[in-house]
């Protein structure tokens, strides 16, 4: 008997006005989606087109500080949309009175927003300072590698395993930027001791004269600086250099393959690592 008056109410209070009032809400939240992606989509389109259009101007940003522009300019139109649009919402499904809760609901996130404000504000302020921008090989923290992304609440570095890390603009405190100014390169020959010494250092010196002229990565030297140390093994020596930031590390690999090449031609030995079984044999050293 319940259930049967249950079902009148429901069909006594299931007029065609609300069945139009929940069709058209319906479709007003759908629209709202709609609209939301075709901004977002539509929105980064025309920021991507004015940043490569700015990159042709005689006073435009460089191509590193363009990806950084975008992407926070990308990161505070989705925010903003997001804003908008489930505020919509909200208003669709409760009136004024979801508005009113929605203020009551934002004064309580608000007291537990302050990481989320301190995110944003530092973010604009790494932005502002130019600490890094995309492109940039940067420590912060125990995490290191070259930046993906600056945007408004984040930062993305992805390090040379290929490993994406993420973190928040606000607890980033100190940054190391591998990438400001010219990078050393340095690279140590270890060669016998029997070898002249003079002898190898001039091959060297003639070897890096030859390889300026052939790395234009190179900014300055590279240069003998002399023997660095001398180990149970052989002489070591080192030359000193500096190349353009990030280009380092090649610039040092192909150094040392040209002077392993220049001195294996010149006769130049490296120590020879040696093991005497003799003495275990016989059981010495016990």
């Amino acid at each position: 008997m319940k259930n049967n008056e249950v079902i009148k109410f429901i069909t006594k209070n299931l007029t065609e006005d609300n069945i139009n009032n929940v069709l058209i809400n319906l479709l007003s939240i759908i629209a709202i989606i709609v609209c939301m992606y075709i901004s977002i989509k539509v929105g980064t389109i025309i920021i991507k087109k004015v940043a490569r259009t700015q990159n042709k101007l005689r006073i435009s940003l460089d191509e590193s500080r363009t990806k950084t522009l975008v992407a926070l300019l990308t990161s505070i139109l989705r925010y903003t949309v997001y804003f908008i649009g489930i505020g919509g919402i909200i208003t669709i499904l409760f009136g004024k009175i979801g508005l009113t809760f929605a203020g009551i609901g934002g004064v309580a996130v608000g007291f537990g927003a302050q990481s989320l404000i301190k995110d944003i504000v530092n973010g604009f302020f790494i932005l502002l300072e130019q600490q890094y921008v995309v492109g940039d090989y940067i420590t912060i923290g125990s995490k290191d590698g070259i930046v993906e992304s600056l945007e408004l609440r984040i930062t993305k570095i992805r390090d040379f395993n290929g490993d994406l890390h993420i973190i928040p603009n606000g607890l980033i405190t100190d940054v190391t930027n591998h990438s400001k100014g010219d990078m050393r390169v340095m690279v140590d020959v270890e060669i016998a001791y029997d070898e002249d010494t003079d002898s190898a250092i001039k091959v060297l010196e003639d070897a890096v004269e030859e390889f300026k002229k052939s790395n234009d990565d190179l900014v300055e030297g590279p240069d003998v600086v002399g023997i660095v140390s001398l180990s149970g093994r052989g002489v070591s020596i080192r030359v000193v250099g500096k190349a353009k930031a990030m280009t380092q590390w090649q610039c040092e690999n192909e150094l040392r393959t040209f002077l392993k090449k220049e001195l294996d031609r010149n006769g130049i030995r490296f120590p020879q690592v040696t093991t005497n079984y003799s003495s275990v044999d016989k059981g010495e050293g016990k």
